[in-house]
């Protein structure tokens, strides 16, 4: 259960100016030449106060030079995490095309301005599962769910405006680090790391394979 990577690398010399320019070419190749499922999936990596680490896999929903957007209920694992410990890691596992992007920064919510507007963005459909579930929380059954949303769904229908969550909202991750890894044969991998600079500008450091 081995594969060969890809025989061409990632060089210094090709990085752009900035992670987030760096990060924008590669997932536009792993969305319109790739043509990955979900590019945008992203495993985002918390800890609680304790340092015992959990995981899961969300959509990234924008990203520019302040950092990288995902939203999520405030009363979830991950939320609940991060208001102990605002340290996260988010990872895309590009498999298909031998590369991996990992993001290791700060974390903090977005405005309630900008989860509106994102909100309202929403399918009908993603707008009321908001409000219909109370993530991570233990429930009796199924049913439970099923049921408060055909209620919301009643109550809500297709055309009427959905109010925003006020347990509900996004997180921006500004990153601190951010590794472009490129597969090559033999396990000799390209490993290219950004790293800010008090100054706001980025070194950029090759890593060991």
């Amino acid at each position: 259960m081995r594969e060969q990577y890809r025989a061409e690398g990632l060089a210094e010399a090709d990085l752009a100016a900035t992670p987030v320019e760096q990060f924008a070419r590669w997932f536009k190749q792993a969305a319109t030449e790739a043509h990955l499922f979900e590019p945008n999936a992203m495993v985002v990596s918390t800890a609680d106060a304790e340092g015992r680490p959990s995981s899961r896999t969300v959509l990234l929903k924008q990203f520019d030079e302040q950092g990288f957007v995902f939203y999520t209920n405030y009363g979830s694992r991950k939320a609940r995490d991060l208001a102990q410990n605002p340290y996260v890691c988010l990872l895309f596992p590009w498999h298909p095309m031998a590369r991996q992007v990992i993001v290791s920064g700060l974390a903090r919510r977005t405005g309630r301005d900008e989860t509106a507007a994102y909100f309202r963005t929403r399918p009908h459909g993603s707008q009321l599962g908001a409000w219909a579930s109370a993530q991570s929380s233990a429930i009796e059954s199924r049913e439970q769910v099923d049921t408060a949303y055909a209620e919301l769904a009643a109550r809500y229908p297709e055309g009427e405006q959905v109010p925003v969550p006020p347990h509900w909202g996004g997180f921006r991750v500004a990153p601190e680090t951010v590794e472009f890894w490129q597969g090559r044969e033999n396990r000799l991998h390209d490993r290219l790391r950004y790293v800010a600079e008090p100054d706001g500008s980025w070194r950029v450091e090759r890593l060991s394979p």
